[in-house]
C-alpha cells in the first residue's frame, strides 16, 4: 500500500525558513483540533465514518502520531478501505480478507463453499499434479485465480472463513503430495 507523507517541514527546517507548516499540512496529533476538523469537513471527509477511522488508525500506527500529513494523503489512504473500514486488497479489489482483532471471530467457522469453486480447486490440483509428475512445486501453481474466483462468489462477511478453508485445503494438498 502506498503512503503519502508530507516532508515539507523537513525542507523548511533545513533551509532556515519559518517553521510553520505548509498550507494544509498538520501533525497527526493535531487531528482533533477544531481548525483541522473544519478543514477535513470542508474537504468532504466524514470524520465519523469507519473508512476514516481505519485510515487514521493505520496512519497513527505507522507515524506514531508525530508524522505530518495533509488532506489529500488522508483521502488517498481512505481509498484503501471500504465503507465498513475493511481493507480493500489492491490486487483483486475485494474487502474482507484481512484478519484483524475485530474480525477474528469470522475466520474459524463453517461457511458453504460453492460447488463450482470446489470443482475448480480439484481440477487445478489435478492439472498441477499431472504437470509436475506427481510433485507439487509451489513456484508453478496457478491457484491465485481459483481463489480469487472463490472470494468473488462469497459474501464479504464470509470471505475470511472461505480463505481459512482455502488455506486448510492448501495444507491438505501439500500433505497428500508429500506421501
Amino acid at each position: 500500500m502506498s503512503k503519502i507523507i508530507d516532508y515539507s517541514f523537513l525542507f523548511q527546517s533545513m533551509f532556515g525558513t519559518p517553521k510553520k507548516s505548509a498550507i494544509g499540512s498538520f501533525q497527526l496529533s493535531q487531528l482533533n483540533s477544531g481548525s483541522v476538523q473544519v478543514q477535513l469537513r470542508a474537504a468532504g471527509i466524514d470524520t465519523n465514518s469507519a473508512q476514516y477511522r481505519a485510515a487514521i488508525k493505520e496512519m497513527m500506527q505507522n507515524g506514531n502520531g508525530a508524522m505530518y500529513t495533509n488532506i489529500q494523503s488522508i483521502k488517498n489512504s481512505m481509498k484503501c478501505y471500504d465503507k465498513d473500514g475493511d481493507f480493500i486488497n489492491p490486487r483483486n479489489g475485494l474487502a474482507g480478507l484481512v484478519l484483524t482483532d475485530e474480525n477474528a471471530g469470522r475466520q474459524k467457522r463453517i461457511v458453504s463453499i460453492p460447488e463450482s469453486s470446489k470443482d475448480e480447486m480439484l481440477e487445478q490440483t489435478k492439472k498441477e499434479f499431472l504437470r509436475e509428475n506427481g510433485m507439487l512445486n509451489g513456484d508453478t501453481t496457478r491457484r491465485r485465480d481459483v481463489y480469487d474466483n472463490l472470494y468473488r462468489k462469497t459474501k464479504k462477511d464470509d470471505r475470511l472463513a472461505a480463505a481459512y478453508y482455502q488455506y486448510s485445503m492448501q495444507a491438505y494438498w501439500d500433505f497428500m503430495n508429500k506421501k
